[in-house]
C-alpha cells in the first residue's frame, strides 16, 4: 500500500464514519459494508494487509486508550467474570472451531484446525462497546466487555504462537506449552508494569503537557515491541501500562488530562475505521483467491459457515453454562459453606469472595457481542505470510475473513435490537451518578472552607493580615455560595425523586445545559463582533464555557465506559 492509497483510505474510512456518527448508526459496521462494495469497483488496486503494521502499529494504541478509560476498582470486582471470558471462553472457542475444522476440512491437520480456531477465537469489543455506549448498558456490562477485550487478545495471539510452531512441525510437549503460556504473561506484565511506573515517575516530575503526552503516545508502542522481543505478551505489556497509568492519572497535572482525552478519542475514531475499511476491502481478493485456487469454491463456503456457527453457538454456551453453574452454586453450594465456616473458624476460608453478577438478560446481551475484528484479522493475515509451509493456510485465511465480517454483519446489526428488546438499559445509573457528582462537589467545597479557616493564621504572618483577611473572607463567601448551590441542588433532586411523576434523563438534562452552553457562547461572539470586548479576554471566558462543557462530557464518557 503506498501512501496516495493510504491517505485515500484514511479520508475515506473517516468521510464514512463521520456521517454514521451523525446519523446515531454504528460506525464500524458502515465502514465495513461500505469498504465491501467498494471493494468490487472495477480496477480498483490490490491492497495487501501487513499483520505487522496492524499488530505494532494500530493495535497497541487502542488496546491502551481502552486501558486508560477502565476503572481498575470494577476491572478488580468482575475480575472472575473477565477471566472466563478472556482467557477460558478463548481457549474453548479455539478447541471447539478446531474440532469442527478437523472435521470437515479434508486437508486440515488437528494443529492446523486449532491454529484456526485461535485465529477467530477473540472477540472485538470495539463495536460492541460503541454500540453498548449508545444504548446506555449498565456500568457492569460494559465492564465485563471492556475487561474481556484487553485480555482476550493475549490469549490468542498466544495460542496462535504456540499452534504456529505446531503446525509447521515443531515438537512441543505440554511443559512446553505451558511455559510459552507462562513466558508471555509474566514478560508482558513485567514490562507493562516497569514501564508505567518510570513514565508515571517521569511525568509527575517534569510539568510539562506536551512531553506528557508524548510519552503518552510512544508508551504503548514501546510496552508492545519491547515485551515481544523479550517473547512475552505485547498485549499484556500495554494493557499493564495502560491500567497503571489510567489509575494514577488523577495525580498528574490537569493540563495533561485536557491534552490527553481528546487526542486518544481521536485516535480510536481514524484508527478503528481504517482496520474495519481494511476488513471490507479484502473481500475482492478473498473471491479472487478462492476462484483461482484448486479447491472447491462451495466446499470452502460451507466449511466457513460451519465455523461462523460454532463460533456463534459456542459463546452464548458457555456464558449460560456458568450462570446455572452460579445459580446452583448459589443456592446450594455457598450457603453450605457458610453454615461450615460459622461452625468451624479454621473453615473461613471456604466462604468465597463476591463480584457483581449479571442478570439473564444482560447475559443474553453479553453472549451475543462476540463480533471478531482486528487480531482476527491480523493473525490469519500473519499465518498467511509466515515462510513456514502450513497445511490449509488460505483455507485459515479464508474462513477467518468470513467469520470476522459474518459477526460483525450479524451480531453488529441485531445487537442494538436484542438490547432494546431486553431492557437492559440502565437510566437511573446516570441519575445516580449526577447525585453522587453533586454530594461530592459540596464535600470538596468545604473542605476547601474548612481549609481556609485553618491557614488564615498563617498566611496572615507570611503576607500580612489586611490583606490575607480581605482575600480570604472573598474566597470564603465565594466557596459558601457554591457549598450553598451544590446542597440546594441535591435537595431539590431529591424531592424531585420522591414527588414528580416524571423525570427528566441524564441525557435530556445534559440537552439543555448545553442549548444554555451555547447561548452564553453566541452572547461572546456578539459582544466582540460589537467591537465591546477584546480577544484575549474572550478566549479566556471561552475556555471556561469549553472547560464547563468537557466536564459534562467527560464525565458522561466516564460513566458509560467504566
Amino acid at each position: 500500500m503506498d501512501i496516495v492509497e493510504l491517505l485515500i483510505l484514511l479520508v475515506g474510512s473517516l468521510a464514512v464514519t463521520g456521517f454514521a456518527r451523525a446519523k446515531g448508526l454504528p460506525a464500524p459496521l458502515l465502514v465495513t459494508a461500505v469498504a465491501l462494495a467498494v471493494s468490487f469497483v472495477p480496477g480498483l488496486p490490490e491492497i495487501e494487509i501487513d499483520s505487522e503494521v496492524i499488530l505494532t502499529v494500530v493495535l497497541p494504541p487502542l488496546l491502551y486508550s481502552a486501558a486508560l478509560d477502565v476503572s481498575w476498582q470494577s476491572f478488580r470486582q468482575s475480575i472472575k467474570q473477565i477471566r472466563r471470558l478472556g482467557v477460558f471462553l478463548v481457549i474453548i472457542t479455539a478447541l471447539a472451531v478446531g474440532l469442527a475444522a478437523y472435521l470437515i476440512i479434508p486437508d486440515m491437520d488437528w494443529p492446523a484446525a486449532i491454529l484456526l480456531g485461535a485465529v477467530v477465537a477473540p472477540p472485538d469489543a470495539v463495536s460492541a462497546a460503541s454500540i453498548g455506549r449508545k444504548l446506555g448498558l449498565p456500568r457492569r456490562v460494559m465492564t465485563v466487555l471492556s475487561g474481556e477485550s484487553l485480555i482476550n487478545d493475549a490469549a490468542s495471539l498466544t495460542l496462535v504462537r504456540v499452534f504456529t510452531l505446531i503446525a509447521a512441525g515443531t515438537s512441543l510437549t505440554i511443559w512446553q506449552d505451558l511455559g510459552i503460556f507462562a513466558l508471555a504473561i509474566g514478560v508482558g506484565f513485567a514490562v507493562g508494569i516497569v514501564l508505567g511506573v518510570a513514565v508515571h515517575w517521569i511525568r509527575m516530575r517534569i510539568n510539562d503537557p506536551v512531553v506528557e503526552t508524548i510519552m503518552s503516545i510512544l508508551l504503548p508502542f514501546v510496552a508492545y515491541v519491547l515485551a515481544e522481543h523479550l517473547s512475552g505478551s505485547g498485549v499484556i505489556a500495554v494493557v499493564t501500562a495502560g491500567l497503571y497509568i489510567g489509575y494514577n492519572s488523577p495525580k498528574e497535572g490537569y493540563a495533561t488530562r485536557l491534552q490527553e482525552r481528546p487526542l486518544w478519542t481521536s485516535m480510536d475514531v481514524i484508527l478503528e475505521g481504517f482496520v474495519f475499511a481494511l476488513i471490507g476491502l479484502q473481500l475482492n481478493t478473498v473471491v479472487q483467491d478462492l476462484v483461482e485456487s484448486d479447491r472447491s469454491l462451495g466446499q470452502t463456503l460451507t466449511a466457513a459457515a460451519v465455523v461462523l456457527v460454532v463460533v456463534v453457538l459456542v459463546r452464548p454456551l458457555f456464558v449460560f453454562e456458568s450462570y446455572v453453574r452460579n445459580r446452583f452454586h448459589g443456592r446450594w453450594v455457598r450457603p453450605l459453606r457458610v453454615r461450615l465456616s460459622r461452625g468451624h473458624p479454621s473453615l473461613r476460608w471456604i466462604r468465597g469472595s463476591a463480584e457483581p453478577k449479571l442478570n439473564w438478560r444482560e447475559l443474553t446481551v453479553v453472549s451475543w457481542t462476540g463480533m471478531r475484528g482486528v487480531v482476527t484479522l491480523a493473525a490469519a493475515v500473519a499465518v498467511v505470510a509466515d515462510p513456514v509451509e502450513i497445511k490449509a493456510q488460505d483455507t485459515i485465511f479464508i474462513i477467518a475473513f468470513v467469520v470476522t465480517v459474518g459477526t460483525l454483519l450479524l451480531q453488529g446489526l441485531t445487537l442494538p435490537f436484542v438490547i432494546r428488546a431486553l431492557k437492559v438499559q440502565d437510566p437511573r445509573e446516570g441519575e445516580e451518578d449526577v447525585r453522587s457528582e453533586m454530594r461530592l462537589n459540596q464535600r470538596t467545597t468545604e473542605a476547601a472552607i474548612a481549609l481556609l479557616e485553618r491557614r488564615r493564621s498563617a498566611w496572615s504572618e507570611q503576607y500580612g493580615p489586611q490583606a490575607v483577611d480581605s482575600v480570604v473572607n472573598r474566597l470564603k463567601a465565594r466557596l459558601e455560595r457554591q457549598a450553598e448551590t451544590f446542597r440546594r441542588d441535591a435537595e431539590e433532586e431529591e424531592d424531585e425523586e420522591r414527588n414528580a411523576p416524571m423525570r427528566l434523563r441524564g441525557a435530556q438534562i445534559q440537552d439543555i445545559r448545553r442549548e444554555l452552553l451555547d447561548r452564553r457562547r453566541e452572547i461572546v461572539l456578539e459582544e466582540r463582533e460589537k467591537g465591546n470586548l477584546d480577544e484575549e479576554v474572550m478566549r479566556r471566558v471561552l475556555v471556561t464555557l469549553d472547560a464547563e462543557e468537557l466536564a459534562m462530557d467527560s464525565a458522561q464518557a466516564s460513566r458509560s465506559r467504566s
